[in-house]
Order: structure tokens, then sequence, then C-alpha cells
């Protein structure tokens, strides 16, 4: 194997149940409004503005979960992943710029607070979806990335392949 491909989802059962909870208190809040006739908790049914932001801030977060993914490759030139739609492009680590590159398993929420797009702003970045695996990597600007993966075995055998030989 020479180049390791994987793309992950939220589509875990929990996330899953709360897309499905969202959606269905969309369905019925439309309901209620436009065929019974009846108010949604303070939404009347001619309180236009009301509806429109429960709509409006419903719709996306199901779209967010729906698009949100993690694609990550693994080549000869480095690590190159993508965490759409946060990332308009793919971003690399190429393997002249780490001082280290190895699999770990971490935790999630004690580390870096859950999973996502984590800690940003400071020098340790976390692109996760689910799980407790990660290709970490240590940069020679000593900031670390931990990129989630849930094929841990596969991308070990291309870390050693094609780390260990730029070294």
């Amino acid at each position: 194997m020479r180049v390791f491909s994987e793309i992950q989802r939220f589509d875990q059962w929990w996330v899953q149940l709360i897309n499905i909870g969202l959606l269905g208190f969309l369905l019925y809040c439309l309901y209620m409004w436009f065929i019974a006739k009846q108010p949604t908790g303070n939404v009347a049914t001619n309180d236009t503005s009301g509806q429109l932001i429960v709509i409006f801030s419903t719709i996306p977060v199901l779209l967010l979960f729906y698009f949100m993914r993690l694609k990550t490759t693994i080549d000869e030139i480095g690590i190159h992943y993508r965490f759409l739609p946060f990332h308009f492009s793919k971003k690399s680590i190429r393997w002249g710029d780490m001082e280290e590159c190895y699999v770990r398993v971490y935790s999630p929420i004690k580390e870096y607070g859950g999973w996502g797009l984590r800690g940003s702003f400071g020098k340790n970045k976390a692109y996760n979806v689910k799980g407790n695996k990660g290709i970490q990597t240590v940069l020679k600007t000593k900031g670390k990335i931990l990129i989630g993966t849930q094929k841990e075995s596969e991308a070990s055998k291309i870390i050693e392949r094609h780390f260990k030989t730029k070294q």
C-alpha cells in the first residue's frame, strides 16, 4: 500500500438520533402551524418571524451534520486532510515538517473537549469525528496536530513506510 485514504462522517447512532429528533420537531412545528393551524410553544400560526427563526435555526444544524466529514490521505509527500465544510481546500503536513508522527489512542473529551474541529487557535489542534484513535503529528515548530482515524493499522503501516524513509 502506497497511499492511505479515509473518509469519516458523523454517523454514530446518537448523532442520527439527534438529527431524527430535530427533523421530527421541525415537521411537527410545520404541521401544527400550516395544517392544524395551532400555535407551537410561543410561536403562533401568524407569527412569520418566529416560524422563520425556528426553521432557519433547525435546518442548518441538520445540513451541517449531513455534510460534515473528515477526509484524510497519506502519501509520499505527507499527510493531507480536509474537514468539510470548514476547510475550503485540503491542508497538508509534509514529512519534512514533522518531528514525530505515529498513531495513538487518546481521550477525546479529556484532551480536546470532544469531537470535531478542536483547539483551532492554539498550537495543539485536533480534527476528529468519532472514536479514540488518531494520527499524532508533532511539528518542528512544536505544534501538534491530531487527525482521527478508524483505520489505525493501515495508517500506522503507511506512516512507517513514508515517515521513516524521509528521516
